[in-house]
């Protein structure tokens, strides 16, 4: 298999994969006082990976991430691939430390997930039939 300049353009990375996840505080203004601030946890992932990611699930049927990340994306285009939001809480007070541990937890998670998914690609793009052709 030859991975296509297209191919190529979907990984995002110049040699490999790359994605994007992000911790947002959101703060949301009404008038003239912040109203309410959410926590968010959302990750972009770039749609080579993620066609990969869902052409071979089986390979991560037990990988309560990795499903819910193929089950809760939105394509956005080429420019911002495949985004899910996998976490979104609403921040109480000043001191809602539960919230915020469940959002770091959260986003560890992800991560987490994101590096298996780009290494199962990075062991496809490696297999000796596996290689780039770029014209």
């Amino acid at each position: 298999m030859h991975l296509t300049e297209k191919q190529i353009a979907e990984l995002w990375g110049e040699e490999g994969p790359y994605s994007e996840a992000r911790y947002i505080i959101e703060h949301r203004i009404l008038d003239d006082s912040v109203s309410r601030i959410f926590l968010r946890v959302e990750v972009n992932i770039n749609p080579f990976t993620f066609k990969i990611i869902k052409k071979n699930r089986k390979e991560f049927i037990d990988d309560k991430m990795v499903q819910e990340l193929l089950n809760n994306a939105e394509y956005l285009g080429l420019k911002n691939g495949y985004l899910s939001t996998v976490f979104q809480g609403k921040f109480l007070v000043d001191d809602d430390s539960e919230i915020i541990k469940e959002a770091k937890k959260v986003i560890k998670e992800v991560k987490q997930a994101v590096i298996r998914m780009h290494e199962y690609v990075i062991k496809i793009i490696d297999k000796p039939s596996f290689t780039i052709r770029v014209r």
